[in-house]
């Protein structure tokens, strides 16, 4: 089973019936009139109607009372009943439903609430539960729906991801467990709530009690032999209990497999070696027992060492006991639920208890021998090398290139002090309410070595993304606005700490970390492939020390950039004209430059390919005919075909694609792609005209949701920005203008003049794409609110609501005699258009600051999807010369088209690489400084579409120029963008002046 779904009352609460029944004696009202008005299966039932939302509190009061009275024949206090059943003991969790929930989760189930539940006085729903329990609450009151009916089971399946033959459900209302049987639920009557849960644990298969956090049932595999770990307890700490020892695994970690043992009332740490044959010198349980016996004695916090055994007869292999610490391990470093000072504060204790381990005196606790001074990096790396070779189940090339890089790139000095070796925030634990550590945890890779190595360690998290499966992340987080120390202040704070200077080389170390612990996730993964991992996860691994090895390798090329950029030259102002971003930024480390599809990570390569074939099965088919109603008398109306392409589109995931990461890291909006994922499937889309509205991710609509996501207000992004990004209305931009060269921005005379409350509009404006389709909805309005200020803080930008009074669409624009139906491109004007003062985005003179956070990703939209039309039109002219004869011998054997064929092949890769390029820069150094690139491509693409497009319709003779074929349309979109974007003169323009400040 994945997945164990519960009502809420007489399941996880006490039974509403007993209450009402005991309600009833109290008041001399016949037992059971309640109950009998609750399982009233008519629709027009109060309680029906109340559980469906469509009834307030006090109207079911009065309804339900009046039902339940004419069956009593006497008054029924119905406001008592809902005043206890929402109050007191019956709206607390039973503990023991608490317990097998956490249990459950710990085993890596899903869990939902599905409740028919009910809005309270105040507005809010009746769910008294800790809603962080489960993944998926679904509420009757809220959906509209209550069980039985079979839809909301339906939707609670769906939204957990999981099957009904998946899935285990709990009610104690006989109906509800028949409904949800016939539908293939796993159905559990719950009449005792203590028997329910031994029943679920018959279903599941692992206990549902005696749960501690951070533990899980022991899997089968990783099993103690427990008579003889009982007798040993007893002789060696002298335990007299006869109680059997109760033992769960510690679910955290990938290395030496550790266990809560209860005995005799005492909960203590077993730590020990995994089964069968191990590395050379890895698992050395021994050394973890000294280290930590030697540093309790130095004042360090660690947890207290009671008895070390090697004799590997009574478990299987050595391992040690410990007392058991209780307190809080945050396993999300975005420490989620903290205010920013209790996040900084966890942060500086952290960095203050691994200065602590820094500065023992390795002479004084006796470790003097636990390791080698001097070389520690040195040897570190040569030891991983042969630790990844021994475990090496594939050639994976960041590794080889690290283990070329790294023994030429050491530090040249180094301070010998004892040093953790897998310091981070998840292996410590803190005093249940203060920012305090008590102790450190999990010392198996600790020995004498370069402090320095512990510190980059610990700053893993800020590189790697919050999904990473092993040590999640926070590279995609805002650490200023959570109060996080950016890497660079952990660094900073640890210096001012041990009195050291500014570490510039830490990119180094940084590699190396990454190096390390991708080698140390191969070994995970070769010991999976024997079946003597002990975690859970140990399958993914192999995938991801790649993905390690990969940004290990990024660390390296920057730390190279760093050592480029401080060699001294001839000219002081001579360099590279750009290297990667600052350590200290929270933007990801960046990746590689994935030139084709094969090169994207897993799940986008899955979304590419669900992509494609949505376009080839779904929109390619119907081209012809959304052609053909483009020119008929109904263009101006969307086909119907769109909008169940778009509705197809939607349920299949393919929505919203395009907004960047950086943008919405926590993809709340979109995919969560990067513009370099990104761009890859835009050029799919491109393949089609039709295919960019039905993933929702046409211009201008793109660009105004960025704008909205970027700067809009909450009021903003509930009134236009959610019905945008679900596709149920369109909008358009509203810049350029008839009367001046709008090629200079600066130019636009239209105004925006303050009116108390309001802004008064006026303005002539045209080649507002989208303006005409019967959806559109929104005008995003460029103009000026002050034409004294400087020629940049002259403009702002404000939203218009297309049924403003003053708004009148002159005409269509036509594009080589085309009117590009239902959007088209218009002709507006603006006579005293009053919009409130809350419209205008961001503030007055800020429109050319919103202007250039619009246009960067959008431009390598259209340019890719300029190289998928460039794409298209090249498979079309090949397959056109295949089938085509002129003087005696195929098309395609003439040596002219042979050279239109290859020049083509050509510029479309030279275009591509270029488009792909910008995107990687724009990912990993930002739209500013990736400003030379965005201009090259607004240059290069849209010419080179053109001379691609041209091409194929000469080969295709008259047939090219017809709407019998997409050609005709993809030329006029090329050379359309030549303007759209800016003239190509403005562009290489920009770009020269740019060359020229190198």
């Amino acid at each position: 089973y994945k997945a164990v779904i519960f009502d809420m009352g007489g399941v996880l609460l006490p039974s509403p019936y007993k209450n009402a029944a005991e309600l009833e004696l109290r008041h001399a009202v016949p037992v059971g009139t309640i109950a009998q008005g609750m399982r009233l299966g008519d629709k027009s039932s109060a309680w029906k109607r109340f559980i469906t939302g469509e009834m307030s509190a006090a109207e079911f009061i009065d309804a339900f009372g009046k039902e339940c009275a004419e069956m009593a024949g006497c008054s029924v206090p119905v406001d008592l009943f809902l005043a206890e059943l929402t109050t007191g003991h019956m709206a607390q969790q039973l503990p023991a439903m608490t317990e097998a929930i956490q249990c459950i989760r710990a085993e890596g189930l899903k869990t939902a609430v599905l409740s028919n539940n009910f809005f309270l006085h105040d507005g809010q729903t009746f769910l008294p539960v800790d809603r962080s329990q489960f993944s998926v609450v679904v509420e009757s009151c809220i959906e509209g729906m209550c069980k039985p009916d079979p839809r909301i089971y339906r939707l609670c399946a769906e939204r957990l991801g999981v099957l009904p033959e998946e899935s285990v459900f709990l009610d104690d209302v006989g109906q509800n467990v028949t409904a949800a049987q016939q539908l293939g639920f796993r159905a559990i009557k719950v009449g005792d709530p203590g028997a329910a849960i031994g029943e679920l644990q018959g279903v599941l298969g692992f206990p549902l009690s005696g749960f501690v956090p951070g533990t899980r049932a022991v899997r089968p595999e990783m099993a103690l032999p427990l008579e003889q770990l009982g007798q040993h307890l007893r002789e060696v700490l002298s335990l007299e209990s006869p109680e059997p020892l109760g033992v769960r695994q510690f679910s955290h970690g990938q290395s030496n497999p550790t266990y809560l043992v209860t005995a005799g009332g005492r909960r203590l740490v077993l730590r020990k070696k995994p089964p069968g044959a191990l590395l050379p010198s890895a698992h050395a349980v021994e050394r973890e027992f000294r280290v930590l016996k030697a540093l309790s004695s130095a004042g360090v916090p660690v947890p207290k060492v009671m008895a070390l055994c090697e004799d590997p007869s009574v478990i299987g292999t050595p391992f040690f006991l410990m007392e058991y610490c209780p307190g809080r391990i945050f396993h999300d470093p975005s420490l989620p639920g903290m205010d920013r000072q209790e996040r900084r504060e966890v942060y500086e204790a952290m960095v203050r208890v691994l200065c602590r381990i820094h500065s023992v005196d390795i002479k004084a606790v006796g470790l003097e021998d636990y390791g080698k001074s001097g070389s520690y990096v040195a040897r570190q790396v040569q030891t991983w090398m042969k630790q990844y070779r021994a475990s090496e189940t594939r050639r994976i090339p960041a590794m080889e290139r690290l283990m070329e890089w790294l023994p030429r790139h050491l530090p040249r000095s180094e301070r010998t002090a004892v040093v953790h070796g897998d310091f981070r925030l998840d292996n410590l634990i803190f005093h249940p309410e203060k920012p305090e550590v008590l102790a450190v945890l999990d010392w198996e890779l600790s020995t004498l070595g370069d402090p320095i190595s512990d510190l980059a360690y610990s700053c893993l998290a800020h590189f790697l993304p919050s999904g990473f499966p092993v040590l999640k992340g926070i590279s995609q987080c805002d650490l200023a606005e959570l109060g996080i120390p950016s890497a660079e202040e952990i660094f900073s704070l640890y210096s001012s700490h041990m009195g050291l200077e500014r570490l510039d080389s830490w990119n180094t170390y940084m590699a190396f970390s990454l190096f390390r612990v991708a080698a140390i996730l191969q070994g995970v993964y070769k010991r999976h492939l024997k079946g003597q991992a002990s975690s859970a996860d140990a399958a993914s691994t192999g995938e991801l020390a790649e993905q390690m090895a990969e940004l290990a390798w990024d660390f390296a090329v920057k730390e190279g950039f760093r050592i480029f950029k401080s060699v001294p030259v001839g000219n002081p102002g001579a360099g590279p004209r750009r290297a990667f971003g600052s350590c200290s930024s929270s933007r990801p480390a960046p990746g590689q430059l994935i030139i084709s599809p094969e090169g994207l990570p897993p799940p986008v390569q899955e979304l590419y390919g669900r992509l494609q074939g949505f376009i080839s099965a779904r929109i390619l088919p119907v081209e012809q005919e959304l052609r053909d109603h483009q020119v008929s008398e109904k263009r101006w109306t969307t086909h119907p075909v769109v909008e169940q392409l778009k509705e197809a589109a939607r349920v299949a995931g393919l929505w919203n694609l395009f907004i960047p990461l950086e943008l919405d890291p926590l993809a709340q909006f979109g995919a969560g792609l990067t513009n370099l994922q990104y761009a890859h499937l835009c050029e799919l889309m491109g393949r089609s005209l039709y295919a960019p509205e039905v993933f929702n991710c046409s211009a201008p609509d793109t660009g105004n949701m960025e704008v909205l996501i970027r700067y809009g207000t909450q009021r903003h992004q509930e009134e236009w920005l959610t019905p945008l990004l679900s596709g149920t209305i369109r909008s358009c931009f509203a810049m350029t203008e008839p009367q001046v060269a709008s090629s200079d921005a600066t130019n636009i005379e239209a105004s925006i003049i303050e009116d108390e409350d309001y802004y008064i509009l006026n303005g002539h404006k045209w080649w507002t794409s989208g303006a005409l389709n019967p959806s559109c909805k929104l005008c995003v309005f460029m103009g000026k609110t002050d034409p004294s200020a400087p020629k940049h803080k002259q403009q702002s930008m404000i939203l218009v609501p297309m049924d403003t009074p003053g708004v009148r669409v002159v005409r269509p624009l036509s594009v080589y005699g085309g009117e590009d139906a239902p959007g088209g491109h218009a002709e507006l004007v603006f006579e005293n258009v009053r919009v409130p003062r809350s419209s205008l985005l961001l503030g007055p003179g800020r429109g050319f600051e919103i202007a250039q956070g619009r246009l960067g990703p959008g431009r390598v939209h259209h340019c890719m999807r300029l190289v998928g039309h460039a794409e298209r039109a090249l498979e079309l002219m090949k397959e056109r010369v295949k089938t085509r004869v002129a003087f005696g011998k195929p098309l395609a054997e003439q040596g002219t088209i042979l050279a239109d064929i290859g020049l083509s092949r050509l510029e479309i890769e030279q275009a591509r690489l270029l488009v792909l390029k910008t995107a990687h820069l724009m990912d990993t150094v930002g739209n500013k400084v990736a400003a030379p690139e965005i201009a090259m491509i607004k240059a290069v693409v849209p010419s080179m579409a053109q001379k691609v497009i041209d091409r194929a319709i000469q080969a295709f003779g008259a047939a090219g120029l017809s709407n019998d074929y997409p050609l005709a349309l993809f030329f006029s979109w090329a050379r359309a963008l030549r303007l759209a974007d800016g003239p190509d003169e403005v562009h290489r323009a920009t770009v020269a002046k740019m060359e020229l400040k190198r």
